[in-house]
């Protein structure tokens, strides 16, 4: 059979209490710190990466558009200037 020492047993409770709060006072920090990340990002213009991707391949496919149009410029250009020069 065991005895519970008292001096030992409030020594368990203080700790345990102490781990409680202390974990407690942890997850009140990191929630406090989300909410101020998300006050200063929120006023931010920041776009999400579904934005971004989306964006990025019109840009690419403007760019890409942008060459085939100028080639179909020089194209139309030697022509006119091939049917414009002297004989």
């Amino acid at each position: 059979m065991q005895s519970e020492n008292p001096v030992i047993a409030d020594f368990v409770k203080l700790i345990n209490s102490a781990a409680g709060t202390l974990a407690g006072m942890g997850r009140e920090a990191g929630e406090t710190a989300r909410e101020k990340a998300k006050e200063v990002f929120g006023g931010m213009d920041f776009v999400s990466r579904e934005e971004f991707e989306t964006v990025k391949d019109i840009a690419v496919a403007a760019r890409e558009e942008a060459e085939s149009l100028k080639a179909r410029i020089e194209a139309l250009e030697a022509v006119a200037a091939a049917s414009t020069a002297p004989a």
